[in-house]
């Protein structure tokens, strides 16, 4: 834990320490929330989850990237404060879909910039001390694809679908008041990694989760986790019964003869119940227009739009090498993706083996479409 400090910061903990006003001694041990079984299966989550991680950061890096096996503390809110007295960058996730929890990731400002020197093309040698906001995007893009490798990797492990919202990079400097709004907990569960990449970093990475976040992850792979109640069945229909005859005397009859028909009646016709062939769902799947497997083959033009912008002739006859095209979207926001010109979903740009790619994180709904067509 005291790697995340320099030489001077760990000597003032130090002698904190001796005299008894506190600082690193703070830090608690996780056996006062997590048994032994539970800290190993969050190590073991860590484990296999970030070395995901560390595989699609090689790949976007192209150098070797390791993370050791993670050691599981608890730490007070109010601790943190010390650990962290100098900047840091605080990655923020949330898991939208599978699980309902948050994740933070603290890392060095200098790792931060060093990685994205690397992502913008540099050798990994940064002369800036603060990060830009191009800085800030490439750091986010890394996360990005490190947390959504992570995620697969939990589907995997889990057996269900898990997702996550893109991550959020924010500096996270306590003593100046940023980033105390990510502290929702008094007491976090932290997994603390050793990462090294290539000859550049040798530097330590904690992932801070609520407890009640890490138990329940735990509980889920034991498989001891409560199972989701049943949907109740819905409610039958209301019976009514109808009202009982009124009692009433009837009427004196009076005799009269009836009037003698002109013809014979007729003979009563024989009357029966219709009846239906039953259908059951497998059969109404089947019967579903053929004619839609013709249409199954026919290639259409799918289009990823980056944005969009508004130029006169004269700006567009001033262009040349170099020229930069400002769109009409920010950085971060989700792309569009067109089938045959027409807006289908949104989605986020991913880079997979030097080729980009688009994650799909909104489907339109063919209500919206119609109402695009309008």
């Amino acid at each position: 834990m005291n790697e995340f400090l320099s030489r001077e910061e760990k000597e003032a903990l130090h002698a904190q320490q001796t005299d008894g006003s506190g600082g690193e001694d703070n830090i608690q041990s996780a056996d006062a929330y997590l048994s032994p079984l539970e800290q190993d299966a969050l190590g073991e989550i860590g484990n296999i989850t970030f070395g995901s991680a560390a595989t699609a950061l090689s790949t976007l890096l192209k150098l070797k990237v390791d993370i050791t096996t993670p050691r599981v503390t608890a730490i007070p809110k109010s601790d943190l404060y010390d650990i962290f007295p100098n900047p840091h960058i605080a990655v923020h996730v949330d898991y939208v879909d599978g699980f309902q929890g948050i994740n933070l990731l603290v890392i060095k400002k200098r790792d931060a910039q060093v990685i994205a020197d690397l992502m913008l093309g540099g050798h990994g040698d940064p002369q800036e001390e603060e990060l830009n906001e191009i800085h800030v995007s490439a750091v986010q893009e890394a996360m990005n694809q490190m947390m959504g490798s992570s995620a697969t990797s939990m589907s995997s492990m889990f057996n269900r679908f898990v997702n996550i919202s893109p991550p959020s990079v924010d500096l996270f400097s306590l003593s100046e008041g940023k980033g105390e709004e990510l502290l929702t907990e008094d007491v976090f569960i932290a997994i603390m990694f050793r990462i090294k990449i290539g000859d550049l970093i040798d530097s330590r990475l904690m992932q801070l989760l609520p407890i009640w976040f890490a138990k329940e992850m735990v509980a889920i792979l034991m498989g001891t986790a409560d199972p989701p109640p049943a949907p109740s069945p819905p409610p039958a229909p209301p019976v009514h019964h109808a009202p009982p005859p009124a009692q009433h005397t009837p009427p004196p009859v009076q005799h009269t003869p009836p009037p003698r028909p002109a013809h014979p009646p007729a003979p009563p016709r024989p009357v029966h119940n219709a009846q239906f062939s039953s259908f059951s769902p497998s059969d109404v799947a089947a019967s579903g227009n053929p004619n839609l497997q013709l249409l199954m083959d026919i290639p259409l033009q799918v289009t990823v739009e980056l944005g969009r912008t508004r130029r006169q002739i004269r700006e567009i006859l001033d262009m040349s090498q170099g020229f930069i095209i400002e769109l009409d979207k920010l950085a971060g926001e989700p792309v569009d993706v067109f089938v045959n010109h027409t807006l289908i979903a949104k989605g986020e740009v991913v880079v997979i083996d030097e080729n980009f790619g688009v994650r799909v994180t909104d489907i339109i709904s063919p209500q919206e479409r119609l109402q695009r067509l309008k």
